[in-house]
């Protein structure tokens, strides 16, 4: 519990009756390994904390390839953002790659926290605002840089998932092949 308080900290101030309402709200989960939290088409009614493990957003395309668009490492949040403002059938599977433990606050009760403590408000809008700035940086990235530094740029985001992760979740996150993957990867190794 103390992961997700040092994480609002980082831009707004809770007292102590603040930090319990906020607490009380949470709902704790753990997720086995390959276990989804939001399946495509289901409607996202959470945003959610990952406290241990990682997960994944992506989608599937009609060929059946899997196409990653974040992760999310202990001590960052996950919706999916779309489906959970308009509260409409989400395009995001959200998915545990191996045992997760996240805490989850219902849009319900996110509401319910804006009416009780204005402050949150703000929490939830730089959220949303970094979110917004990643996305579009992510795009800007795919567009424009090679694969190597796509790579470079993945692991100075996610350094502990580095190597954690199966190399094919790492290409598919830079929109390579694993094969491709493979080669550049070991091409980067010698060269170092």
């Amino acid at each position: 519990m103390e992961l997700i308080l040092q994480n609002i900290a980082k831009h707004i101030q809770l007292n102590e009756a603040e930090s319990h309402a906020f607490m009380e709200l949470l709902e704790r989960r753990t997720l086995k390994p390959k276990q989804f939290l939001l399946v495509e088409g289901n409607i996202c009614r959470y945003t959610t904390f990952v406290v241990s493990g990682c997960l994944k957003g992506f989608t599937v395309d009609k060929n059946g390839f899997e196409h990653i668009l974040n992760f999310a490492p202990p001590g960052w949040w996950i919706a999916d953002m779309y489906s959970l403002y308009t509260q409409q059938p989400g395009t995001l599977n959200i998915q545990a790659p191996g045992v997760t433990e996240v805490l989850q606050l219902s849009k319900i009760n996110q509401e319910k926290l804006y009416h009780d403590i204005p402050k949150f408000e703000r929490f939830f809008r730089i959220l949303t605002e970094n979110s917004l700035v990643a996305y579009q940086q992510r795009v800007l990235d795919s567009l424009s840089l090679s694969a190597e530094e796509r790579y470079q740029n993945f692991c100075k985001k996610y350094p502990s998932l580095v190597s954690t992760l199966p190399q094919k979740e790492i290409a598919s996150y830079i929109g390579v092949t694993p094969e491709f993957f493979s080669k550049m990867r070991s091409r980067l190794l010698k060269g170092k």
